[in-house]
């Protein structure tokens, strides 16, 4: 089974308030995607990297695998308007369903083998993997209102992170269903199996706190100083 590394890439840094998308931004010497292509380049289980990207940076990301010598990118592919649209590019790149698709946010630089290495473990026994980490805080659900009105158990609660991670033909399949649907809103592609395939069992690996997503300002400080302690 070929597992093949999608990094989603294509995403605009609005809440950065920044010109630079956010996955172009430095951090500990080097551009973000540079740092989560590096842990799927080095990562013995991984055959291939995809990267879907924004159209007017293709020429960008291309410049960056020559710089870095990435042996394992072998796709540059156009992102769309929607998270979904990258998804979907990546799974009509390729047509052997005996394929495990790993789709990577490239604004996780922390990610690292462990989850990958347990990911692949996984798909051996399920078609469809989450990667989440546990809750720490307490969850509350408001009403119309903005009043409490239900607080779930946090032990059941987590925080999903990526990759998350599928053989091609459910995916593929999941999202042949929710386009037929007019109805059709997402913000994750675990999210599109469980409502269009609701009896494929998606299995959660344990992700890590570290395994954070840039997305506000200070998220900048918070990797610059996790990448200090990992070099420790």
């Amino acid at each position: 089974m070929k597992n093949i590394a999608v990094i989603l890439a294509g995403g605009s840094g609005s809440r950065l308030g920044n010109d630079i998308p956010k996955q172009f931004l430095k951090v500990a010497g080097k551009q973000i995607i540079e740092h989560s292509i590096d842990v799927f380049e080095h990562c013995a289980e991984i055959n291939e990297i995809c990267i879907v990207c924004r159209p007017d940076y293709i020429s960008h990301v291309e410049e960056l695998v020559i710089k870095n010598q990435y042996q394992k990118v072998k796709k540059i592919l156009h992102g769309g308007k929607e998270r979904y649209d990258s998804t979907l590019a990546a799974i009509h790149a390729y047509t052997d369903d005996d394929t495990n698709l790993l789709f990577h946010d490239a604004v996780r630089p922390l990610v690292n083998e462990r989850i990958i290495h347990d990911c692949i473990e996984a798909l051996k026994h399920y078609n469809a993997v989450d990667v989440a980490a546990k809750t720490t805080d307490t969850i509350i659900s408001v009403d119309a209102n903005e009043c409490i009105d239900f607080i779930p158990n946090r032990a059941f609660l987590r925080n999903s992170q990526t990759p998350q991670c599928f053989k091609r033909s459910v995916i593929r399949r999941a999202y042949e269903l929710a386009l037929a649907d007019p109805n059709f809103v997402t913000t994750d592609d675990c999210g599109t199996v469980r409502r269009y395939l609701p009896n494929e069992p998606i299995y959660v690996v344990a992700g890590e706190n570290t395994n954070v997503k840039l997305t506000y300002p200070e998220d900048l400080f918070l990797l610059e100083t996790l990448f200090q302690l990992r070099r420790r």
